[in-house]
Parts: structure tokens; C-alpha cells; sequence
């Protein structure tokens, strides 16, 4: 290619190129929050919030089946995303969870009157 001009390829930015691409958007007092969790990796730490979550809910509220499912489906699919789990894993997950619940609010509700019947998705 001898006088012919070579087409200069651009080059895809780097993740180091774009880290401040919504700096803006964030607000002053986020920005160092957003420089740690630029260094997070995995859902670790938001499973274990959501477990936590789920734990003050069932203390706080323990009559409500409705907002026991919604934090455990929350978890399950965070999990899920975790792990990569298959359809069948998340489901057979979810059903353990479930089976779990189920059987806490038998324990906690007076001779069978547990408002968790009736909640199917």
C-alpha cells in the first residue's frame, strides 16, 4: 500500500476512558460511594442486604405473606443472577423458599388460618 492513506481503525474506549461518563448524573455527596462500588464485583453484597431485608421484614411483619414472597422472589432472582442457575435450579429454589415460608407461617399463625394460601404467582 504505498501512497494509499491507511484508515486509522478507532479504538473502543477502555473501561478507564468512560469511568466518569455519569459522574454528572450522580450527586456530589454519591460520587465517592460510586468510585467504591466501581470496584464491586458479583452481587455478593446485595444478596446479603436483601437476606437482611427479608430477615427485618419477617420481624416486623411477620402476618405478611405477600411482602415475605416479593422479598423472596427479590432474592431468588438475585441469586439466580449470581449463580447462573438453570430454570429447573430456580425453581426448585424458589420452591424450597417457599416451602420454607409456607411452613413459618403455619408456626406462627393461630390453627391453620395463614393468609399464604391463596398467594400463588
Amino acid at each position: 500500500m504505498t501512497g494509499a492513506k491507511r484508515k486509522r481503525r478507532r479504538r473502543c474506549p477502555r473501561p478507564s476512558d468512560v469511568e466518569g461518563f455519569y459522574d454528572l448524573a450522580v450527586p456530589q455527596g454519591d460520587r465517592i460511594a460510586l468510585t467504591v462500588a466501581h470496584e464491586v464485583e458479583g452481587l455478593d453484597q446485595e444478596i446479603a442486604v436483601l437476606r437482611v431485608r427479608l430477615r427485618r421484614a419477617l420481624e416486623e411483619h411477620p402476618e405478611n405473606m405477600t411482602l415475605m414472597l416479593k422479598g423472596v422472589e427479590m432474592l431468588v432472582k438475585a441469586v439466580s443472577a449470581g449463580y447462573r442457575l438453570s430454570k429447573d435450579a430456580k425453581a426448585d429454589l424458589s420452591e424450597s423458599v417457599r416451602g420454607t415460608l409456607e411452613e413459618y407461617a403455619r408456626m406462627i399463625s393461630p390453627e391453620g388460618e395463614s393468609d399464604f394460601a391463596g398467594t400463588e404467582d
